[in-house]
């Protein structure tokens, strides 16, 4: 056998043992990634059904007090429900932007994050514009489920919220869905009535309702379009009930 026969078949010995160690790596690593997105899912699954038992209830005396979620986190300033969808939350406040975009209601290093108020509205919503932030979480919790407002018929089957917060209990009416870039004038803290009408007529649907007169709320998550998008909802907020503390 010649030399060069010989180094041929070593060298495609070599090239077959680099190819199985590399799919061995692939393979574990893949393994890692599913584990850890199952982690990340569960640890945000297990936060959540935690914290439902300290759910207030618009419908009834049943629920639990603000200060009862208020000793869990002092930063919690409402719970979020969007009835019929995965959006079941507390909604934090922290000393900036950042302080909720990683960490649980406890504190907790938490890839999902929280569902958060921008530092910049007012802690009771008594401004005229709040804004939540949470994550579009690929199994669908957080806030991925506001894509859907994309969609006419999604909204028909979702036109509004509830917010119950200590000074009352809310109801959210939907007027608008905005797929903007990062740097958006939705971002801002307040609006004009021209801003607003003109947010209605570029909306992803049609709520059949006129420019809003009373506070407003919006939802923000990731949106995939093109880099650094956003989908925003707005809504309207409507006093159902005052005062949620025993």
């Amino acid at each position: 056998m010649s030399i060069s026969r010989i180094a041929l078949g070593l060298t495609d010995r070599l090239l077959r043992a680099a190819a199985a160690l590399l799919a061995a790596v692939v393979g574990l690593y893949s393994a890692y990634a599913l584990w850890d997105n199952a982690r990340v899912y569960t640890a945000a699954d297990d936060v959540r059904a935690d914290m439902l038992r300290l759910k207030p209830d618009h419908e009834t005396d049943g629920g639990a007090s603000f200060a009862e979620l208020r000793a869990v986190n002092g930063d919690v300033r409402a719970w979020l429900t969007l009835d019929g969808t995965a959006i079941d939350y507390p909604v934090l406040q922290g000393t900036d932007n950042m302080t909720y975009l990683n960490r649980d209601v406890y504190g907790r290093f938490a890839l999902a994050g929280s569902i958060f108020l921008d530092v910049d509205c007012d802690a009771d919503f008594s401004g005229r514009y709040s804004l939540l932030y949470g994550h579009h979480m690929a199994d669908g919790t957080m806030f991925a489920s506001i894509s859907g407002y994309k969609q006419q018929w999604y909204y028909d089957a979702h036109p509004s919220f509830y917010l119950y917060t200590n000074e009352g209990t809310y109801r959210v009416d939907l007027f608008a869905g905005l797929i903007v870039p990062g740097e958006h004038e939705v971002f801002n803290t307040s609006f004009s009535d021209e801003t607003l009408s003109r947010f209605i007529s570029q909306s992803t649907f049609n709520a059949g309702r006129g420019v809003p007169t009373g506070r407003i709320v919006g939802m923000c998550t990731c949106s995939y379009e093109a880099d650094n998008y956003r989908f925003v909802v707005l809504g309207e907020m409507t006093l159902l009930t005052e005062g949620n503390e025993p």
